[in-house]
């Protein structure tokens, strides 16, 4: 009996001592601010929709590359502020999206049958900028009495070797993120 005793006593002081052993690295600190309201659209439409035209699939050169030619297409977009609060000087948009397997800067096509293969959706801003999933935009100085437009952007992208045909949609949501002054 002596000895299941020493077993217990030596396995209750073995977790107590694993416990005492377990010591922070570090502290990680969260900051944030939330205001009492932000710009408004300029418009009542929640979507936007880009038409981004027919591209062949030989107009691109190869993993890496935008449609070249005649056939190259983008598709401009316009986000559109008003009646932004004096408490923001600054705001940056922040896309979620899909993102394609290991590249958070191309937008990954919706799936389904008879989708486009080796092939994604980025986002460039005025600067010709990739603008990565999840990742804020570059951020633009609002004006509190005038509108203001943050433009973007889209393109096609090869994500592999070879693009082959098929239908080229994504949807990505968007974010406005402010700066305070």
């Amino acid at each position: 009996m002596n000895k299941n005793l020493i077993a217990v006593a030596v396995l209750a002081a073995s977790a107590f001592t694993s416990q005492a052993v377990i010591a922070a690295d570090g502290t990680v600190n969260f900051t944030g601010t939330i205001i009492e309201t932000g710009c408004e659209m300029s418009s009542t439409i929640d979507d936007l929709t880009v038409p981004m035209g027919t591209i062949a699939a030989s107009a691109f050169n190869g993993a890496g590359s935008t449609p070249t030619g005649n056939t190259a297409s983008s598709g401009d977009f316009k986000i559109r502020l008003i009646n932004c609060p004096t408490t923001v000087s600054k705001a940056a948009v922040r896309f979620d999206g899909v993102s394609v397997d290991g590249n958070d800067s191309v937008l990954a096509l919706t799936q389904g049958a008879g989708v486009a293969t080796g092939v994604g959706i980025q986002i460039t801003d005025p600067a010709n900028k990739v603008v990565s999933m999840h990742k804020d935009s570059t951020m633009t100085t609002l004006s509190h009495t005038e509108e203001n437009v943050l433009k973007f952007v889209a393109r096609y992208y090869a994500t592999a070797a070879k693009v082959e045909a098929g239908t080229a949609n994504a949807a990505a949501a968007f974010t406005i993120q402010y700066e305070r002054d």
